[in-house]
């Protein structure tokens, strides 16, 4: 089989641990080949983000051109946006894209607590969720997004992720335009270094979908390969560090 092609539309985290970063790791770890249209370079660290630059639309546009064009795509995964016109500008673009899958991660909210979207952002996300195969918010997110009923809504999928919820246990739920599809629950695994958690998840949901596997079985495979990393976490920085890289992961759905 050839090798997953993903474009990753994303920001930068110079921190490494969230972001495009973590996204070329994981598909790269996963057996992909990460393809990026950058949409913002941020500052941050562990301890938060100092600054945010958008890049401009037409970049982002050309960038995935660039890559569409040439290399093609196999699965699209979408993260931090920059900007409702980028929003809007993306959603075109990818809306012409025949049988591709795309997972989208609404972030709004870095780790740290620090905002990487404002309410215009998250109003155009409105695009992005029609032409979605897969949207992965957190509880806030899923909230700030209007519920469980987007997945009515737009005729799409949506893997609520329990992470935020308080107690030793979380449960993810994956739920379609009739309801709630499949739950798995596991123990919470204790550490503050999970910056990239969300991102790096999408991105393994994305390779699988690439790869040809279906979307349960990519959501199996990418919440193990989460919880590896989580507890490969090598303990850098003063906050809430980047997960470890599971080099040699071999889990099957």
């Amino acid at each position: 089989m050839t090798v997953p092609r993903i474009l990753v539309i994303a920001g930068s985290d110079s921190g490494g641990g969230a972001g495009i970063q973590a996204d070329i790791r994981t598909v790269t770890l996963l057996g992909g080949h990460a393809m990026t249209a950058i949409t913002a370079i941020t500052a941050q660290n562990t301890m938060g983000v100092q600054g945010v630059h958008a890049v401009p639309v037409d970049m982002v546009l050309q960038q995935m051109e660039s890559v569409i064009s040439d290399i093609g795509v196999d699965a699209v995964k979408i993260g931090m946006i920059g900007s409702a016109e980028t929003a809007a500008a993306v959603a075109d673009r990818l809306a012409v894209l025949e049988n591709v899958p795309i997972v989208f991660d609404p972030v709004m909210v870095a780790t740290s607590g620090s905002a990487l979207a404002d309410d215009a952002t998250i109003a155009s996300f409105e695009r992005l969720m029609a032409i979605a195969t897969l949207i992965t918010p957190n509880i806030p997110e899923l909230a700030a997004l209007g519920g469980e009923e987007i997945a009515i809504r737009f005729g799409t999928h949506v893997l609520a992720k329990g992470g935020h919820a308080a107690g030793p246990m979380l449960t993810d739920r994956l739920i379609g335009p009739h309801g709630v599809l499949k739950a798995w629950s596991n123990a919470r695994i204790d550490t503050q270094h999970s910056h990239g958690t969300g991102c790096t998840l999408a991105s393994a949901i994305a390779t699988g979908l690439g790869q040809g596997w279906d979307l349960v079985e990519s959501i199996e495979r990418a919440r193990k390969y989460v919880r590896e990393a989580l507890r490969l976490a090598p303990g850098l920085g003063q906050g809430r560090g980047p997960m470890g890289s599971p080099f040699g992961f071999h889990a099957h759905a």
